[in-house]
Parts: C-alpha cells; structure tokens; sequence
C-alpha cells in the first residue's frame, strides 16, 4: 500500500495558507485587471478537482489504497483554488468567483478505464506544472508569483505520487498497463499536433452534455484556456518540449526501456498491444475491461 507513505512525505512538505504566503509584500502597481481576470480563471478551473475525484473514487472502488490517496489530492487541489480566491477576496475582490460560477464546473464524468484515466492525468501534472511555472515569470506581483510557484511544486508531487501507483499497476497488471500507458502517452506528448491544450479539462467527460462537456467550456469564458496561453503567459515550444520530455523521460523509467522520442513511445504502444492481443487471444479469460 502506497498512502501511508505518500501522507507522510506530502504531510512534510505542505505550505501553510496564513504562514507561507507573503500577503504583506503586495504591490498594488505590480497587478493589472488583465492577470487578475487570469487568477479568477485558474482558481475556478482548480475547484474542478470535486468532479474528479468523484471520477476517481467511482472507477476505483476496487483500489482502496489509491481511492485513499485521493483525500490527498483532492485536499491539495482544492486549497490551490482557495488560495487563488482568498488573493483575490484580499486584493480584486470584485473577481473573487461566485458560487455559482464554482458550480458550473461541478458535472458528472463518464465512466472511463481507470489506467487510461490514471496515466492522463499523470500528464496532465507535468503540463499543468509547466503551465504555472511559465505563468510565474508572466505575473509581475511578488504575492501571485510565489502563489505560481508553491502550486506549481505541488502539481509536480502529485505527479509523482500518480507515477508510483503507474508502476504498482505495471507490477500487477503487466502488459495491460503498458499498453493503457502508453497509448495516451503518445496523445498527451503530440500536443503540437492538436489545435488546443491537452489536458484533463480540456477533453470531453460527459457525451450527454457534448459540446459543454469540458471543464473549460463551463467557464464564465470558455474560450479563456487558449489565450491565457498564446497571448499572456505565451507557452511556447520551448515550453511544450518541456512538457514533453518529462513525459517521456518518466515513461522511460517506468518501462525500463529507452523513450526519446513520440515514435519510440508510438513503436512500444504498438508492440505492447500486440502483445495484449496476443494474451487476450491464449486466455481470454483473462481479459481486463
């Protein structure tokens, strides 16, 4: 079991709200309505960790240890948007959200398989790491930024936390692992080959609700995600590969095999379902839904 392990290493490393936030360095001059607004969107993206977790908890009900982790994350996730609004309330409170515009973003996800789900939202870690990081050096107030940074640290441990029961699932469920892995590893690491940002809150969770079945859609500005990052925080190729190489960089790791490049993931997905295929065709018994 890997929560008692993961409480403790995240409980050592957890950031204080009133103590760890430098709230008397803000510098009024330092913050325009235009990063403001961009705050207000972050912080109603973030309260999207409720459906999520509810995703998480209903696709694993037979994982008790990992549904167990989830009190962590979600915990985290939750105060990363409670930080973002109490900037705000103290700051620009004429953009802290109102309920009802937290609420839109409460919706129920579609049941998916929970390797594919686990693996996407891995990446969507890194990516969402990167993306604060690169929003850091966009803000110019000192109080926002270290807000940026402490966030940003917390996404890249909850990646690694996801990274650990990737490897408990490649442990216990083999080549089905892989090939699950691997296959969104290759869409999550071509996002230049996509016209928006991959990422969780970015794809479709509910074919009931389609189109306004993504986070971002319920967004008082649905259209937010992608300017926030061409136009503002301008996360460029140089960001992206970034992203891109953590992702296959960790995917290296994890199958112990070298992973340069998309096509080497590519020709390992390939290799990984065949060989899925192959067991599923000697024991179908075995097969996994």
């Amino acid at each position: 079991m890997l929560y008692p392990e993961l409480f403790q290493s995240l409980e050592s490393v957890r950031w204080s709200m009133s103590n760890d936030i430098p709230w008397d360095q803000f510098q009024p001059d330092q913050l325009s309505d235009e990063q403001a607004q961009t705050i207000k969107m972050n912080a109603i993206t973030e309260w999207a960790a409720l459906p999520a977790t509810e995703m998480f908890l209903r696709d694993n009900n037979h994982d008790s240890d990992f549904c167990a982790f989830m009190s962590i994350w979600f915990y985290e996730e939750q105060k990363h948007s409670l930080v973002l609004m109490e900037y705000l309330r103290r700051f620009k409170p004429e953009l802290v959200p109102t309920e009802q515009e937290l609420h839109q973003v409460l919706f129920e996800f579609d049941p998916a398989p929970p390797l594919e789900t686990l693996m996407l939202h891995f990446c969507g870690e890194i990516r969402l790491n990167h993306w604060y990081r690169c929003a850091e050096q966009w803000h110019t107030e000192p109080v926002i930024k270290h807000i940026y940074k402490i966030i940003s640290q917390d996404e890249a441990r909850h990646g690694g936390a996801y990274l650990r029961y990737m490897k408990k699932a490649l442990i216990e469920q083999g080549t089905h692992a892989k090939a699950a892995f691997s296959k969104i590893g290759v869409l999550m690491a071509s996002a230049r080959r996509t016209n928006k940002p991959l990422h969780p809150t970015n794809l479709h969770v509910n074919k009931n609700l389609f189109p306004n079945d993504t986070v971002q859609s319920r967004l008082p500005d649905p259209d937010w995600l992608e300017h926030w990052l061409d136009v503002q925080i301008q996360f460029d190729k140089t960001w992206e590969d970034k992203v891109i190489d953590r992702i296959l960089h960790n995917l290296s790791l994890l199958f112990e095999t070298p992973i340069k490049t998309v096509q080497d993931l590519n020709k390992y997905r390939k290799e990984a379902t065949a060989q899925l295929q192959s067991q599923t065709v000697a024991n179908p018994s075995q097969q996994v839904a």
